[in-house]
């Protein structure tokens, strides 16, 4: 299972590839907006920035909801640079503009995902990503990690190529869950990635070791 980080920021997308297990980056508008990214200049330049910190994709999201405003925003975030993945919502113009960046080698990622029957439109449609919201579904008391366990047997049954990328991960728990149903990609932000990290046991048996190592050199 491929590790995407859930973010804009620059430190904390340097600090994940410092890990070694940093697979790609997953942006929208809002996360933009957090960092303070305003105007179509610095949002193609902060995409760049991205683009030279990571080797893998990296998912820039349009914000029109027309098919040729989405088209046209689309093409020119694929211009950026070969590891931009359009981000494209689940909606009917989307679906349309993602079978047309699918014609003309334009890779996507439909986000919004939110039921089966969108997750088989999309890959019908040509989507190199789906992006189910898992968190959000957590939200309104329906199991999101369930949704991508069906997901993944539809998708294994049917043969199609498009990868399962969970997103809206709260906490490590979700992307232990996700890895256990057969999503392709997690993406979170650095905490949730961070947190797999700890264990008190861990900690306890690090602290003995020191002790007795201090021992047997006093």
């Amino acid at each position: 299972m491929k590790f995407f980080i859930d973010t804009a920021n620059l430190d904390q997308i340097a600090e994940a590839q410092s890990l070694g297990i940093l697979d790609g980056v997953t942006t929208n508008p809002s996360l933009m907006a957090k960092e303070g990214i305003k105007g179509k200049a610095n949002a193609i330049k902060h995409y760049k920035a991205i683009c030279k910190l990571v080797a893998g994709d990296i998912s820039a999201e349009v914000i029109s909801t027309e098919l040729a405003t989405i088209i046209s925003e689309g093409e020119e975030l694929a211009a950026i640079d070969e590891k931009i993945v359009v981000k494209v919502p689940m909606t009917l113009e989307g679906l349309k503009a993602i079978r047309h960046f699918s014609n003309v080698g334009i890779r996507t990622n439909c986000t919004l995902v939110f039921s089966a029957g969108q997750a088989i439109l999309a890959a019908k449609a040509g989507a190199s990503y789906i992006s189910p919201f898992i968190g959000r579904l957590d939200d309104i008391s329906y199991d999101g990690i369930q949704l991508i366990a069906q997901l993944a047997g539809i998708y294994a049954v049917q043969g199609f190529q498009t990868e399962i990328l969970a997103a809206s991960i709260r906490n490590p728990v979700h992307i232990v869950r996700c890895a256990e149903v057969g999503a392709h990609v997690i993406t979170a932000p650095l905490e949730p990635i961070l947190q797999l990290l700890k264990h008190p046991l861990t900690d306890i048996g690090l602290q003995k070791f020191l002790a007795d190592h201090h021992k047997l050199n006093d």
